[in-house]
């Protein structure tokens, strides 16, 4: 089965959607990277949309943590609140929320359920990557795979990570590394990407979205 990879959506529900058009939900898994939530206007509407697709897709979906949810998970929790996610676009999702304590306690429990991490024998897709660290599963490793930034390990496998945009908007391939970056900066008003990728990690197709301007202004 083909995968189709998508990277960070930052709250970009009408960019996500459109994007969204490109996925053979019959012939591929849809991976998404993580960083569904905060910075633009309707994270509550793009993990709702997660969850449905999920819902009627069993099998064929997989989103991942990022850590924008892992932090907002920790604002809602017992250590909470957490003033750094405020800071890095948290506010305006907590806005976003407010009025609506049903639907936030459900997308908290649906979040909490997030892998960190999806692989086959060929591809691993994380949010950050992987590095020559002690513990990357750790989610408060700063070097781990929900915040790594800089080179990753070569694994013998391709990465596929979000994270850190790229610079012009692209997808970009790491060869050094066999590490494919997606984010191309949804939320700065650039674009959404998407990857089709042949179950071998081999670089099928590829669809960058335009920012629909309402999701940010």
């Amino acid at each position: 089965m083909n995968l189709f990879v998508v990277g960070d959506v930052h709250g970009c529900y009408h960019t996500f959607e459109a994007l969204l058009r490109h996925w053979k939900p019959a012939e591929e898994l849809l991976i998404q990277v993580g960083d569904l939530v905060d910075r633009g206007r309707y994270s509550p509407e793009c993990v709702q949309l997660a969850r449905e697709l999920e819902a009627q897709h069993p099998g064929r979906t997989a989103f991942l943590l990022g850590n924008h949810e892992y932090e907002m998970l920790i604002h809602y929790g017992p250590d909470g609140p957490n003033r750094n996610w405020l800071g890095w676009g948290g506010k305006s999702t907590v806005a976003q929320y407010n009025g609506r304590p049903n639907l936030l306690r459900e997308h908290l429990a649906w979040l909490t359920q997030r892998p960190m991490a999806w692989e086959n024998e060929h591809v691993v897709v994380s949010h950050a990557g992987i590095a020559n660290t002690a513990d990357p599963f750790d989610p408060d490793n700063t070097d781990g795979l929900l915040w790594r930034r800089g080179p990753l390990r070569h694994l013998g496998k391709r990465q596929v990570v979000g994270h850190t945009p790229t610079d012009n908007g692209r997808y970009y391939l790491d060869t050094s590394y066999d590490a494919l970056y997606i984010d191309t900066g949804a939320y700065r008003g650039a674009c959404l990407t998407g990857v089709r990728l042949a179950a071998t990690g081999e670089i099928l197709e590829h669809f960058s979205v335009p920012t629909i301007a309402h999701d940010i202004a």
